[in-house]
């Protein structure tokens, strides 16, 4: 029954994901963009649903059946941002698949260094989002933690393992090379996210 929660939990974080990412297609501004992008991880946060990129920084601070529990949330994202996606491309929304397309081809070009480095930078983003919203006392500081850390990584060309999934369904773009990318690109979010917490903790001690 707990693993049922976890995957459920999984799929709207995912689904939240998606449409943050539908949002940012949507709009031609980058910046209006990555502003709204937020929207995703602002209802993940204040519902505590299960984000892989956001629960991999604590792999340390829990026990074994926590990390063991990643690779569920990992698909239950993966399942979540294919919903939002089927639901682009089978609407008139499906124009936007085009912009997937082209993000997509930016993953494909680009070198696995690149997409590893990338993909922690994210995740320390998005540490700095979920560890602010979680700690700060004062409740504009906690929202403003996930505005600026999604707007962060946005901005700055990060990889998001869980936002590329939504990237890839709405392109339709599945190859065996773009999910070897994908799990690199998580890779890379794992390390950042739990190096950025690992230092945080130790400085704080």
């Amino acid at each position: 029954m707990k693993s049922l929660k976890i995957l459920i939990s999984a799929i709207l974080a995912g689904f939240c994901i998606g449409l943050g990412g539908m949002l940012f297609l949507a709009m031609d501004d980058k910046v209006i963009g990555a502003s709204l992008f937020s929207v995703g991880l602002f209802v993940i946060c204040t519902n505590g649903l299960h984000l892989f990129t956001g629960k991999v920084c604590y792999v340390f601070q829990n026990d074994r059946s926590f990390a063991l529990s990643l690779p569920l949330i990992w698909i239950g994202n993966l399942i979540g941002t294919a919903g939002v996606a089927l639901i682009l491309r089978l609407s008139r929304a499906a124009a936007l698949a085009e912009k997937a397309s082209s993000i997509c081809e930016v993953k494909h070009n680009d070198s696995m260094l690149s997409l590893f480095l990338l993909g922690i930078l994210c995740n320390i983003f998005i540490f700095i989002a979920v560890d602010g919203y979680r700690n700060n006392q004062h409740e504009l500081a906690k929202y403003a933690a996930i505005f600026l850390g999604v707007v962060g990584f946005i901005l700055c060309g990060a990889e998001h393992c869980v936002a590329d999934m939504f990237y890839y369904h709405a392109a339709a773009a599945w190859t065996p090379d773009l999910l070897f990318r994908l799990l690199v690109i998580t890779a890379g979010n794992a390390v950042g996210g739990i190096l950025a917490e690992r230092l945080r903790t130790f400085v704080a001690k």
